[in-house]
């Protein structure tokens, strides 16, 4: 049977306004290209924000390291992995990567303590990161005699804890020497053979604006007893990266990250090891 024209007129419109429904999603309706597009814009924004997040901890609360050498054994090895805390003692040029020239004023600055070991660049080559103990604030007078640190006329009190090997070198033995500073803080040194080339240097008087740095391991440690063109010499304020807290992991030496096969070289019993 034939429709009439009344129902026909609707049938039609009901089918022209489905057909331009139809038309409005599909161009509605994101193609797959624009679709990769806006993720793509969303993963690449994620990643930004969160570079900037991890740039911004690093410039401002914590820093890692690797420790390189062995010039703070015992107490850090070669493979530690530490973490510096940017916030101990304010902020300069020196805290941010790179060391970019953007200003020459430390930020909150505070002054280290005698005992506190220091993260800083290196004055000769600011691209070199060192880490040693400060043994002089700005105005003491410091001098090694016998292998016996002396500030402003006072030894630092020494306990031998007798011979070990040298975590870094077995072949080595050394002698464990626990140091105490006056506000009672202590830390173990190693001292190799008598009468080694730092065991004894001259008076140094710190300028105002430095600190005297020594390494741990004092027959193996270029540090405030050479001149800066051979060790440290005075260290400038303004060179300080920060304060080492802690080492959370530690690889055996010889590991690195261009070397799949050493990824596992752990050191365990150096886990989570308060730096002291």
């Amino acid at each position: 049977m034939l429709a009439r024209p009344a129902e026909f007129g609707v049938a039609s419109r009901m089918l022209n306004r489905n057909h331009a429904d139809l038309n409005e999603a599909a161009q509605a309706a994101p193609g797959p290209m624009a679709a990769a597009w806006r993720e793509g814009v969303e993963i690449a924004r994620t990643l930004a924000l969160a570079l900037c997040m991890a740039l911004a901890l690093r410039i401002v609360i914590f820093q890692p390291f690797t420790i390189p050498s062995s010039s703070m054994e015992p107490g850090l090895v070669t493979g530690d992995y530490i973490v510096v805390s940017k916030f101990a003692y304010g902020w300069s040029r020196a805290s941010i990567p790179f060391n970019p020239p953007i200003f020459e004023a430390r930020l909150w600055g505070r002054s280290p303590k005698r005992g506190d070991v220091v993260v800083f660049r290196l004055p000769r080559d600011p691209q070199e990161i060192w880490v040693k103990r400060v043994i002089g604030l700005p105005g003491d007078r410091v001098q090694v005699v016998g292998g016996r640190v002396v500030v402003n006329g006072q030894p630092i009190p020494q306990t031998q804890l007798g011979v070990a090997q040298d975590h870094d070198a077995p072949d080595r033995q050394v002698l464990k020497v626990r140091e105490t500073q006056l506000d009672g803080r202590a830390y173990v040194t190693y001292a190799g053979a008598p009468g080694g080339a730092g065991d004894t240097a001259r008076p140094y008087v710190v300028p105002a604006g430095f600190y005297f740095v020594m390494g741990d391991n004092r027959d193996n440690s270029l540090d405030s007893r050479w001149p800066a063109d051979v060790g440290v010499g005075f260290l400038p304020a303004e060179n300080l990266v920060g304060r080492a807290e802690v080492v959370v992991a530690s690889w055996r030496p010889g590991s690195g990250p261009l070397k799949p096969w050493t990824w596992l070289s752990f050191q365990p019993d150096r886990f989570f090891k308060v730096v002291r």
